[in-house]
């Protein structure tokens, strides 16, 4: 007798003991680069947040294109919000009922005013092809240099893969000096390795948007 069961992956649940909480929020605009500043007013009702190294925060994107509309690239440039914007945060399932401390806020963000509404949770995704817009880099490095390390850290969280590729460099505002970024796509991880570099992700500067991994499809 010849008897092949199906991949376990095909049967593989996310475990939720990290999720992302979205907050729904009223934010017409935003500046393209708010992440400093919506770090710090996080910092200021959750003060715990950013001294924990698994907490994350999702820099608020918007669409890329829609309706003939482009992401504006210039750091003080607006991003128009549609109601279905959310804040989202990465943190543990332990800590989310402290995170709804942040309901009924209103957040000041460079003068655009951010009123937070109500929460829910959403579990990691079931994704093999994770991405990271905005992963911290020596600006020192070449490309090269920034792959190898990036390599490195994963290998470190015992990640299995087999294609990592690097991407658009950008630079996030700090009062001291920029945190120059790249993106970073991680492919062919089997279910269990994608949804710990999501737990985990890579580099500093998580509480400010930076080293967070979502499914490929989301970008």
């Amino acid at each position: 007798m010849y008897w092949q069961e199906e991949s376990n992956e095909e049967h593989y649940r996310v475990p939720e003991d990290v999720v992302d909480v979205r907050f729904s929020i009223r934010c017409p605009t935003l500046p393209v680069d708010h992440a400093w500043a919506l770090a710090g007013e996080i910092r200021r009702i959750l003060p715990w947040f950013p001294q924990e190294p698994g907490n994350g925060l999702h820099i608020i994107h918007g669409a890329d294109s829609g309706n003939g509309w482009e992401r504006p690239e210039g750091a003080d440039d607006l991003l128009y919000l549609s109601r279905r914007t959310r804040l989202e945060l990465r943190l543990p399932r332990a800590r989310v009922t402290d995170a709804a401390a942040l309901t009924g806020q209103r957040l000041m963000i460079q003068d655009h005013v951010m009123e937070i509404g109500d929460y829910r949770t959403r579990p990691l995704a079931r994704s093999n092809i994770l991405y990271s817009r905005y992963v911290a880099s020596d600006p020192r490095w070449s490309e090269e240099e920034f792959i190898e390390w990036a390599v490195e850290q994963l290998r470190g969280l015992d990640l299995r893969f087999k294609k990592v590729l690097s991407g658009r460099r950008m630079h996030l505002a700090t009062p001291d000096e920029p945190v120059e970024t790249r993106s970073l796509m991680v492919a062919d991880l089997p279910y269990p390795d994608a949804v710990r570099l999501q737990e985990r992700g890579i580099g500093p500067w998580r509480a400010m948007g930076c080293g967070l991994f979502i499914p490929q499809k989301s970008f």
